[in-house]
């Protein structure tokens, strides 16, 4: 082979080496597709107590406790919340399959609290913590979601980090609210809905059924993935939510997965509500089933599948 020769077979070879280096650091450089394709997380639906505890002479900001009974309310709050009763937000909560009041009614419930189109509201309950879900789902109905976070942790977080907790009896809200009605209905699944759903094996849409494993196991909508409300919590008893990546991950390992809308269910409208706030706070384009399972099979005696499978 002669010098010429030589030089340009080294000076090819030199070129490619380039071109390779380049590749890899341009690919070492891009976003993980996985990452990248995964919606941003909505931040603002949770906020810490610390948050709240900065907020709390926030004019603007309206902290609802969320409970059966006023006595709940009576035996410890944080300082400054508003009592708002499951009665007034919901309609016959247990055993009805449409639990959701007039839009009007709900108007009138959370203007008489203080809320006005430009309040924060944060939301906690003392009691069963899907109900503060319910109450977000609620809100996030009426148009006002995008100004409603739930507390990460709830009052239980904040007792245990020694937080003032009052008994002080409700203190009279000083003017009504002024509240405007941007009622979402697209967020409420309905039975026609969720029947084309369960027929439809594209996973366009995913139902995703909210309950323990031993409900879903006796009985679940055809098509139904399982997510139990309490695996998306370190703790039900002081509900602190899962990060992020961890509640990404747990969807995923149930076939949850970005690109598609979800559809939650549980018994009545409950659970289902938690889970719809979660799949919300990830990104997710969801809706909530509020018939839920009572409809399906209580009333409409629909088909179910018995089992794990979800078919």
């Amino acid at each position: 082979m002669t010098k010429s020769k030589v030089n340009y077979v080294a000076l090819a070879a030199c070129v490619i080496l380039l071109i390779m280096c380049s590749a890899l650091s341009w690919a070492s450089d891009k976003p993980d597709k996985k990452t990248e394709d995964q919606p941003p997380v909505r931040t603002e639906m949770l906020v810490s107590t610390q948050w709240l505890a900065d907020h709390l002479n926030d004019p603007k900001v309206v902290v609802l406790h969320v409970a059966e009974k006023r006595s709940d309310f009576e035996h410890g709050h944080i300082p400054g919340a508003r009592f708002l009763a499951f009665d007034d937000f919901l309609l016959g909560h247990v055993g009805l399959m449409d639990e959701l009041p007039p839009a009007e009614k709900l108007k009138e419930v959370f203007e008489k609290l203080g809320v006005s189109d430009d309040t924060r509201v944060v939301i906690y309950t003392s009691d069963w913590y899907p109900m503060a879900g319910r109450a977000y789902f609620t809100l996030d109905y009426l148009g006002h979601g995008d100004k409603t976070s739930l507390l990460n942790g709830g009052i239980n977080q904040w007792d245990a980090e020694k937080r003032p907790i009052s008994k002080e009896p409700e203190a009279a809200v000083s003017s009504k609210g002024t509240f405007t009605l941007r009622v979402h209905e697209n967020i409420r699944a309905v039975l026609p809905e969720v029947k084309d759903t369960s027929k439809d094996e594209s996973k366009r849409t995913i139902l995703v059924d909210s309950r323990p494993r031993k409900r879903y196991t006796s009985g679940h909508i055809p098509g139904a993935a399982h997510l139990f409300w309490e695996e998306t919590v370190v703790d039900p008893k002081k509900p602190v939510f899962l990060e992020p990546a961890k509640l990404r991950a747990l969807l995923n390992s149930r076939g949850i997965t970005p690109g598609h809308k979800l559809v939650t269910y549980c018994e009545v409208g409950l659970q289902a509500s938690h889970n719809y706030f979660v799949a919300k706070y990830l990104g997710y384009d969801d809706s909530m089933y509020d018939g839920s399972y009572y409809e399906w099979n209580e009333v409409e005696h629909l088909p179910v599948v018995k089992g794990e499978s979800a078919r």
